[in-house]
């Protein structure tokens, strides 16, 4: 019964306790620029999450459990429902098609990796920072 409450159940806190990430919200339109910014100096991640999908859930609890990267790639979240015009803003300045969930890797001020659903891999992230 917990599997099904933990798949299904309603909006959850991105910084649980039993998340070991150290998310970076990202909810101001302004804080973009200090992502691109800082991605000359170290890769940011952008995980783009709808609390209202059991499969953007999923992805996201997959992706925190494989992450073991935070010393060469900085982690934002963006909770896409709360923050949609941010959600858009990305798709436009950095060329991507929006999804949900999505995982968005920002290098140099352009984004260099975006995958979506199960396609969300933290793994690739090692061959490609």
């Amino acid at each position: 019964m917990s599997f099904l409450k933990n798949i299904f159940s309603g909006s959850e806190n991105q910084n649980n306790s039993n998340s070991k990430m150290d998310w970076n919200n990202l909810t101001d339109l302004e804080e973009l620029k200090t992502i691109i910014t800082n991605s000359y100096e170290k890769p940011v991640a952008i995980f783009k999450h709808s609390t209202r999908c059991s499969v953007s859930r999923m992805a996201l609890k997959q992706f925190e459990n494989e992450f073991d990267l935070s010393n060469k790639v900085t982690p934002y979240f963006l909770d896409l429902i709360t923050y949609r015009e941010v959600s858009n803003a990305i798709a436009a300045l950095f060329g991507v098609v929006h999804q949900s969930p999505q995982l968005v890797v920002i290098k140099d001020g352009k984004s260099i990796y975006d995958a979506s659903h199960s396609d969300i891999d933290a793994s690739v992230l090692t061959a490609i920072v």
